[in-house]
């Protein structure tokens, strides 16, 4: 059977697709073919269960005719949106799509609906392969490294990662508050984002040495391998928390206007993972404000960021690193 996996972006979605990767591949013997965006490509080529990557930078007719080619047996849309649709119209196999429960999310953020069932999405994913004799395999996510780069760090004692990056700024702690948690930790912490986040780390690090800012330095891979490392994470809801989880670290994870209820918390491996701690401001009557996030807050006031307690969370980060 040849399989082609659909999840366009970004770096946290694709690593929550490799359960049902793993899966087919080891139960079924599936060949396994991936498309995603070019820019993410190399959260992919790692892994040995995947045997293609395919990827496209802007538009589908960059690999039409070589997905065509291919004469696959079975698509699996784990994006299920326009432009997935447009590459089962091209290529006419039969697929497979999942539950994105919309409108139980829609509900939570129009009416704070907070007790609906939403599974996480690994799970609603592994219920798309049933018909396929497929089931979960309990073993969590999978994050497969790529050799370290000739600049990766070296270090010798216990350290803390802090994604402090997020696409959306309403998913983000203030460069304050986050500076806040820096300096109450007496540890060695290593500050992981994007270019984007440069700025930011700087802020953070400031007059902090045992804080080091290594956003838009480092590989995707080698931010991994950084996490992999690390003896707790420090993240927001965004691709860290998904790598830590993947490799099973101690997650305290910190969540804006975004909620766990959606169904994008930590996935652990089966009776194996650390606990995770959350993070989040109770009750806030405009809590979720949306399911992806904003530039700015909806209401100006940022209250599920700014009202978090920048000293417990310290606290908390500091205790798990005693247990090590």
């Amino acid at each position: 059977m040849k399989v082609l996996v659909i999840r366009f972006s970004s770096i946290g979605d694709i690593i929550l697709t490799s359960p049902v990767v793993r899966c087919l591949k080891l139960q079924a013997g599936a060949e396994i073919h991936f498309l995603t965006k070019k820019s993410f490509a190399s959260v992919l080529t790692a892994s040995p269960y995947i045997d293609q990557v395919h990827t496209i930078q802007k538009d589908l007719s960059e690999v039409a005719r070589s997905l065509q080619e291919e004469n696959f047996d079975l698509i699996l849309d784990l994006h299920k949106n326009l432009r997935s649709w447009r590459v089962r119209s091209l290529l006419r196999k039969r697929y497979i799509t999942f539950d994105k429960a919309n409108f139980r999310k829609w509900l939570m953020v129009r009416f704070k609906v907070r007790n609906l069932q939403v599974d996480h999405i690994v799970n609603r994913y592994m219920e798309s392969l049933k018909p396929l004799g497929i089931t979960y395999d309990g073993e969590g996510l999978d994050y497969f490294l790529h050799p370290p780069s000739s600049s990766f760090p070296v270090i010798s004692e216990p350290y803390i990662c802090f994604g402090i990056g997020g696409t959306h700024a309403t998913k983000r702690l203030p460069v304050g508050k986050m500076r806040e948690i820096c300096s109450s930790i007496p540890a060695s912490i290593y500050l992981l984002g994007g270019s984007e986040d440069v700025d930011a780390g700087a802020q953070i690090a400031d007059q902090l040495s045992h804080v080091h800012n290594l956003c838009g330095t480092l590989s995707i891979s080698d931010s991994a391998r950084m996490v992999k490392g690390a003896s707790a994470v420090l993240t927001h809801d965004t691709a860290i928390m998904h790598i830590a989880a993947a490799f099973n670290r101690r997650i305290f994870s910190i969540w804006g206007n975004t909620i766990p209820e959606f169904g994008m918390f930590p996935f652990l491996p089966d009776q194996k993972g650390f606990p995770f701690e959350v993070f989040q401001i109770n009750d806030l009557p405009c809590r979720p404000c949306s399911k992806i996030g904003y530039s700015q807050c909806p209401k100006g006031h940022f209250n599920c960021m700014n009202e978090q307690n920048t000293r417990h969370i310290a606290e908390l980060v500091q205790g798990a690193l005693s247990s090590f």
